[in-house]
């Protein structure tokens, strides 16, 4: 019998954070498994830290977001969000269940074309797109949603006087009762700068108006903002029609679905606030229908949800690296994943289980990445049985801009493996070594030998 670690009895201060009327959230229950194939397997197979998603999960929540919508409205159309998570597994999930791809930038756009999506069925967003970039999208007959006047005039430079018709959209921010405003993309509605840019893309025979899309902001508690944006939408659309005898084919709300992460400082846990996809489509779809435009007028309602999507279908796999007690005797433990690879610890508390049995004796602790940083804080209170050097523990729902975002700081990335729909796991995403680094780095001559 192995003798146990000894820790002198000391007096301790709880931290306990921010209560709730449940109490604080006590997080015990051991995750051994994700999708029947066991953790510890996972982690002796492709080492420690590695992301792991789960094919089903995916599959499923897409299903039930079509279903939801579909359920309410004739004419849906989701298309993938590649910022969220681009790794191309991932994305030709989504292709092979029908959705197309939205990109805000050159590099994901050819990455969606890499994948076999048809130029057409691909949505161009972002700030910057150089003319060669849409000059790239013309050719294709891709959709370039419009996002401020400077890139509306390099269109026209690109397409004056040729005989072609370039499909486009404006992006509409608007006041939606919900603060802040997201006012940053497109032309705000309020202020007249939305139907300015319409008038001037209309006296271009070359341009096609066929979409208004809004992207009203990110973790959205309220669906109602959703309905506020709809019924905006639909009036602009309606102008246009009046004016110009102009249908507009779609209407796209963007993303900012909230996934059930739990916000850091949140007073109730996400599960008990954020809406439903059913709401956030009923906010939509009933606002659109009873706008009262002519059945054989309705637009398409264009999705680009991502990280509703994707969020609780891909887990971090960790190990403890040491534990300590902090100068006010707080238990800290160090596990071998930080902040460069789980980025999204500075917005949520994630949800992090233990991957094996434990004893019933629990403890409120910090938990820390291995970072040389004092910001590398994985969750700064947590209450997690008594964890030794060597034991592993599972977050949760981090499928959402981890694998975008994440960074080769002091560590470098690790691998990403999917479990498909028959429990077979596959490498997606190599790690990565030093010889990775060093393929993008080069010495000049005088500067190859060293005399120490």
């Amino acid at each position: 019998m192995n003798k146990l670690p000894y820790e002198r009895p000391f007096i301790q201060k709880l931290n306990l954070g921010v209560m709730n009327k449940f109490g604080s959230k006590t997080e015990l229950e051991p995750c051994t498994h994700i999708d029947g194939v066991p953790v510890k397997k996972l982690i002796e197979e492709y080492g420690s830290p590695c992301f792991v998603i789960s094919e089903q999960k995916i599959r499923n929540n897409y299903k039930n977001a079509v279903r939801a919508f579909k359920t309410r409205y004739p004419k849906i159309q989701f298309a993938w969000s590649y910022k969220t998570n681009y790794l191309d597994a991932v994305c030709n999930i989504f292709h092979q269940e029908g959705s197309w791809a939205e990109v805000v930038s050159i590099f994901e756009y050819q990455k969606a074309i890499h994948n076999g999506v048809p130029g057409d069925k691909i949505i161009f967003n972002g700030p910057d797109k150089s003319k060669e970039d849409l000059a790239i999208a013309i050719s294709n007959n891709s959709l370039i949603h419009i996002d401020h006047f400077d890139e509306l005039y390099d269109l026209v430079e690109l397409v004056q006087g040729r005989s072609l018709k370039v499909r486009v959209a404006i992006r509409v921010n608007m006041d939606t009762g919900v603060r802040p405003i997201w006012d940053r993309f497109g032309f705000n509605y309020e202020n007249g700068q939305a139907w300015n840019a319409v008038t001037k893309i209309m006296s271009h025979p070359e341009l096609d108006l066929v979409g208004l899309h809004a992207h009203i902001g990110t973790y959205m508690l309220v669906s109602s903002a959703y309905a506020v944006a709809a019924n905006k939408l639909c009036d602009l659309m309606q102008q246009v029609q009046n004016r110009w005898n102009q249908d507009i084919q779609y209407l796209d709300f963007g993303g900012g679905f909230a996934s059930t992460n739990t916000l850091k400082g949140a007073y109730l846990q996400a599960s008990d606030v954020i809406p439903s996809i059913d709401e956030y489509a009923e906010a939509i779809t009933a606002t659109v229908l009873n706008f009262g435009f002519k059945q054989d007028k309705l637009p398409t309602i264009f999705l680009e949800t991502g990280r509703a999507l994707i969020d609780d279908a891909a887990y971090l796999l960790g190990t403890v690296v040491a534990t300590k007690r902090l100068s006010d005797e707080r238990r800290a433990t160090v596990m071998d994943f930080g902040v460069n690879i789980l980025f999204t610890s500075f917005w949520y508390d994630h949800q992090i289980s233990p991957a094996q049995h434990f004893s019933r004796h629990s403890e409120n602790m910090t938990l820390y990445g291995p970072l040389c940083m004092n910001i590398d804080v994985v969750r700064e209170n947590v209450m997690l049985p008594l964890l030794n050097k060597g034991d592993q523990v599972v977050v949760h729902k981090v499928g959402a801009y981890n694998m975008t975002q994440w960074m080769q700081f002091i560590q470098m990335r690790p691998k990403v493996i999917l479990i498909d729909m028959n429990g077979r796991h596959h490498v997606i995403r190599e790690h990565e070594s030093l010889e990775t680094m060093l393929r993008y780095e080069h010495v000049p001559a005088h500067l190859k030998t060293i005399s120490l």
